[in-house]
């Protein structure tokens, strides 16, 4: 099972970081947490790695479906959006919402994933178009 949608586009870090906070916005997401996983590393262990973001993003009217239908899905949002280096492109991948039916095995979960799934999917690929 894949559980990462995944689009490369040519823009610097900095730009596509700023792009994927509009994308997400521009489709009813907030980014509630970020962790710079590369200046956290340098400062922990003195560790160099290429540009890498995790956004913690939420869509509030999902997140409430959500929890509605099991207080314990807490432990998979908000939606993680990795902004990332490789090579000479960015890679912007957010977690597939169906994984969260594939590990709860939650039917009730099912027309959330979906429209969280459709949501993502539109900001990603106005990121492509965009580029």
């Amino acid at each position: 099972m894949t559980y990462d949608r995944t689009v490369r586009v040519d823009s610097d870090f900095t730009t596509t970081v700023a792009a994927v906070r509009e994308a997400l916005a521009a489709q009813g997401f907030g980014v509630l947490t970020e962790i710079d996983v590369t200046a956290t590393l340098k400062a922990k262990l003195d560790h160099e790695m290429e540009d890498y973001l995790i956004l913690g993003a939420c869509n509030p009217p999902l997140a409430h479906r959500a929890l509605a239908a099991d207080r314990a899905i807490g432990l998979l949002l908000p939606c993680n959006v990795v902004v990332r280096r490789e090579g000479d492109h960015t890679l912007v991948q957010a977690l597939d919402p169906h994984t969260m039916v594939a590990f709860t095995g939650l039917e009730a979960l099912r027309p959330v994933a979906q429209e969280a799934t459709a949501l993502l999917d539109a900001a990603l690929a106005s990121l492509v178009k965009d580029n």
